[in-house]
């Protein structure tokens, strides 16, 4: 598989992903806004504000890791997919294989 194709894949699975976790989220915010549930001293409010701030730190994940994908991409396009930013030398096949968005060789990782 080309890289521009494995990423966009990546970036569909992504994106699929962070919409998943998003409903997830407003799920888990809408349970708990009629409840009277306090974080502090009750237990299932430990449980929710758990839940919410796991979400949410996935879904952040998730939108960086879009980031990446997209500037991957744009390298793809200009050319420059698969040459380390700070050397200029070519990056790795296996590490492109196991990280498609590297900017860097294994050196300057």
């Amino acid at each position: 598989m080309d890289p521009r194709e494995r990423l966009e894949a990546d970036r569909a699975e992504t994106q699929a992903r962070l919409a998943a976790l998003l409903e997830d989220h407003a799920g888990v915010v809408a349970a708990s806004r009629d409840s009277n549930a306090d974080d502090e001293h009750d237990p299932e409010g430990q449980t929710i504000a758990f839940e919410r701030s796991q979400t949410a730190a996935l879904a952040h994940q998730a939108r960086r890791h879009l980031h990446e994908v997209d500037a991957a991409l744009a390298r793809v396009a200009d050319g420059s997919y698969g040459r380390c930013e700070v050397c200029g030398e070519p990056v790795p096949p296996g590490r492109l294989d196991a990280r498609p968005t590297a900017r860097t060789c294994i050196a300057h990782a």
